[in-house]
């Protein structure tokens, strides 16, 4: 037990920030309160009381649980309290009375919907969220617990059937999940509830998350597990958020309505994944985008779906009156693209859900440094690492440990941010940081042309400057067009807080003959914990290969400088010149 609560600690430990933190009073003693308020609020709306680790807080908590985008749309507030002494009772009256306090005191200043009100709660958290089950399910309309339960044996005794989606790391290795199933198997008996679940691999398009489904139970009530293979004790933020999960499954409940009519339908957005990037380096004329498929899984509890709308920002781009619920994005333009699907069922009401993404089209450079700012702690999107044991694909957050982004305050500093990467068994080829392999978000495509890729890389903890670095860029089928390795002559020494100067930018130069799908892929040497980290990543086009792409005429033009109107063409940047080929013959722009 001491070395579990030890785990716990560890896990949940964080420096208790400034916040704005909120009181009420609480048999005597002032307890404190973060909440998330979205505008435009209105009256009568949901809310949910999330709850931290054991040692943890309320602002580490809000930090991790991201919910912001999630109650902005849906129009919910948040309260994320603070347990005494950084913990739960879960064996008395104390905190079941902190959570009552808190519904009334969100009623006094919000008018929330009191039958409306949902509990959550990570690792310890999640331990209060089974009591609370027991012990106040007349206060809770539907609960959420994750990474956490009874495991030492509780009773499922309640005095109404409750609704249960319970998320967790199938490789925790903290608040294991040995008894967990028993403990499910409680409440679905309790709820009387179908003893097969129904189960979806694969959920939302996921590899490592699969659903196991108890439905048919009393009062229209179900027991969901949200299982997340090869997670440990962690809240799921990758693929989609634990939150957007918890108020589909929860949003579906109401105290004064122990069926669930009335309710909206739950819609899901599975193709494409939240954080999808298209890069495409090509002349203008050549330049498009590939239709994108769009797809959704969509349910009601009470009815049936009536139709499901797809939407790019305002426009709907299609509509399926039956599954499966797909449709084609044609020849979509360059820019961020807001993908919204709408559900509408047989009662005419709604719900829907959104996923961001990205078609870039670069003038001349893309800078894959702007997706490494503001990201500390982050693998960002279409990076994939692994160090020889872990094995990583972005997007992902809250990492502490292994490659990740760091942000860089020491007095001086070359770059300001940069994505650290190592192989820890020193086996060939085991520690990489790859953009763009084909199991990523990301794609990149490459028309032909000359390009040259600039970087700058230093040794995060290898004082000896004897941890080289290759840079490979294939194509997906592992065709290889350009390669060269670099050792590093700058050590940062194991602590983003440290200076360090002299980082040299290399370049690589190279030709691309075939218009294709390419990747990027640095290699930590093959030596047990050789290590890199990468800043100041670039990619330029210098000259496109011209002679499919159509006609180019010049304005001027003589042995030191040829001007040309390219109709059709992207033009270039000020500092670089281009090789362009007309009727046969070829022509050098230089700058002015």
């Amino acid at each position: 037990m001491k070395k579990l609560l030890f785990m716990l600690c560890l896990c949940a430990f964080s420096i208790l920030q400034a916040q704005d933190y909120k009181t009420v009073k609480v048999d005597g003693t002032v307890r404190q309160y973060l909440e998330y308020v979205p505008q435009g609020l209105g009256e009568n709306r949901p809310l949910i009381i999330a709850l931290h680790g054991n040692s943890g807080h309320g602002s580490y908590h809000k930090g991790q649980m991201r919910v912001e985008s999630v109650a902005d749309t849906a129009k919910f507030v948040t309260v994320f309290p603070n347990g005494i002494d950084r913990t739960w009772d879960i064996g008395g009256d104390k905190d079941l009375n902190f959570m009552q306090a808190l519904i009334d005191e969100m009623y006094r200043k919000y008018k929330i919907d009191r039958n409306r009100v949902y509990l959550t709660g990570w690792s310890m958290g999640g331990m209060f969220t089974y009591y609370a089950m027991m012990k106040a399910a007349d206060k809770f309309a539907a609960y959420a617990p994750m990474s956490g339960y009874h495991f030492w044996g509780g009773k499922a005794e309640s005095s109404r059937p409750v609704p249960i989606l319970h998320i967790h790391g199938k490789d925790d290795d903290v608040v294991t999940v040995g008894n967990l199933q028993g403990e499910l198997n409680k409440w679905i008996n309790r709820n009387k509830c179908n003893r097969t679940a129904k189960t979806t691999k694969k959920y939302r398009n996921v590899d490592k998350a699969n659903l196991y489904v108890w439905d048919g139970g009393t009062d229209g009530v179900e027991v969901r597990y949200l299982e997340i293979e090869g997670m440990k004790h962690a809240i799921w933020n990758t693929g989609f958020k634990s939150i957007e999960e918890i108020w589909n499954f929860c949003s579906r409940y109401s105290l004064n309505n122990k069926f669930p009519e009335d309710t909206a339908p739950t819609v899901t957005v599975t193709s494409p994944a939240p954080y999808t990037s298209y890069t495409v380096f090509a002349p203008a004329t050549a330049l498009a985008f590939p239709d994108i498929t769009l797809s959704a899984e969509a349910e009601d509890s009470n009815g049936s779906i009536a139709k499901v709308e797809f939407f790019d920002g305002d426009t709907m781009v299609g509509s399926c009156s039956g599954t499966p619920y797909v449709c084609v994005l044609p020849s979509p333009q360059a820019g961020k693209h807001t993908i919204k699907v709408v559900a509408t069922d047989n009662d005419g009401e709604t719900g829907e859900s959104t996923v961001t993404i990205n078609l870039n089209a670069p003038e001349s450079i893309f800078s894959f440094h702007d997706d490494f700012k503001n990201q500390e702690g982050c693998l960002p999107a279409g990076w994939t690492t692994y160090d020889g044991s872990d094995l990583r694909t972005g997007y992902l957050e809250g990492l502490s440990q292994g490659a990740r982004v760091f942000r860089f305050t020491g007095n001086p500093h070359d770059f300001d941010w940069g994505l650290y990467f190592r192989n820890m068994t020193g086996a060939s080829r085991a520690g990489y940081a790859r953009y763009a392999p084909e199991n990523s978000v990301a794609s990149l495509r490459l028309y032909p042309g000359q390009y040259i890729l600039t970087y700058k890389i230093c040794n995060w903890n290898r004082p000896q400057f004897n941890s080289p670095v290759d840079v490979i860029i294939e194509n997906r089928e592992g065709h290889t067009v350009a390669s060269q390795q670099f050792t590093p002559t700058v050590n940062i020494g194991n602590r983003a807080t440290l200076p360090f100067k002299g980082v040299e930018e290399q370049t690589l130069t190279f030709t691309i003959d075939k218009d294709d799908f390419y990747v990027l892929t640095f290699y930590a040497d093959d030596q047990e914990w050789g290590d890199a980290v990468i800043g100041g990543l670039t990619l330029t086009a210098l000259e496109y290969d011209l002679s499919d792409v159509g006609e180019i005429k010049a304005s001027e033009k003589d042995d030191d400088n040829a001007v040309f109107s390219l109709q059709g063409i992207r033009s270039r940047t000020p500092q670089t010149k281009g090789i362009y080929i007309s009727n046969g013959k070829k022509y050098i722009s230089k700058p002015k």
